[in-house]
């Protein structure tokens, strides 16, 4: 579903040191900016490369900024250092980025699998901190510059947990419902403005995300796949560029995603 063709020519990377720099360049060069946080890693970094192949100059966010750089430095791009968590993180990162087309709300998680019983707060903080807030807070932050483009996108990544629920799995579904709930309300709010609304809800996706999830725990992490093929991150930043570079009538709501293995959060089939 990307979009074939080369990226046209541009600009030599730099890493975070140099992003307002490197970012006003770009808007000589005539390549459109996306954003993209929690750009590291798995769907967000497989986002960033695709983005880029398809002509975008691409804003990598993530507080693990040296791979960022490493990916930028692939894709003609701009790393900056984001913790989504952190309010002066985002305005730091914000005020770094001086115009912008599309931002992929990408940075979030989960931490832990226990019944609500036995919850851990801290870990639901987390869960609402990364993914609620952090979500918020880029999105307050690039709202004007993407209405100032004219032809503007949000796309948010939340899952379809933010569709369901499943034992054990209260504190990331309800993250994931509130995370949603905040971007499905922009649709209505922005209406009649040049901004795009795009949620995207993938199902199981093979990244980290099930290490960061199990605390670094790789063996558990890899029990969560076996016996199935999980969507990969290519596979959820294709359908990402595939919505974002449709014509600006055309907005995709939503799209939700699944391996063919996956029915739901808690139904797959194993052979």
């Amino acid at each position: 579903m990307t979009p074939a063709g080369d990226a046209p020519s541009r600009p030599g990377p730099s890493g975070a040191g140099h992003g307002l720099q490197s970012v006003t360049m770009t808007a000589a060069n005539d390549r459109p900016t996306a954003v993209v946080t929690g750009a590291s890693s798995g769907i967000g970094a497989a986002t960033a490369r695709q983005l880029g192949a398809a002509g975008f100059h691409v804003v990598l966010g993530a507080r693990r900024v040296d791979r960022c750089t490493e990916i930028a430095e692939e894709i003609g791009g701009t790393a900056l250092p984001l913790d989504v968590t952190d309010a002066d993180s985002v305005r730091a990162f914000d005020e770094a980025v001086p115009q912008a087309k599309l931002l992929v709300n990408n940075a979030g998680g989960a931490k832990g699998l226990e019944p609500v019983a036995e919850a851990d707060e801290d870990s639901w903080r987390w869960m609402w901190e990364t993914n609620v807030l952090g979500t918020l807070r880029l999105t307050k932050a690039f709202l004007p510059k993407l209405e100032a483009s004219g032809d503007g996108h949000v796309v948010t990544v939340t899952s379809i947990a933010a569709l369901d629920f499943y034992d054990n799995g209260a504190g990331y579904t309800g993250a994931k419902h509130a995370q949603a709930m905040l971007h499905r309300t922009l649709r209505g709010e922005l209406l009649g403005r040049p901004i795009r609304i795009t949620e995207i809800c993938p199902g199981m996706v093979e990244t980290e995300f099930s290490e960061v999830r199990f605390d670094g725990d790789a063996e558990r992490a890899a029990k969560v796949y076996e016996g199935l093929t999980p969507l990969s991150a290519d596979d959820v930043a294709d359908t990402i560029v595939f919505a974002a570079t449709r014509p600006p009538h055309v907005n995709l709501d939503q799209i939700v995603l699944k391996p063919r293995d996956q029915a739901s959060g808690s139904r797959r089939h194993r052979r």
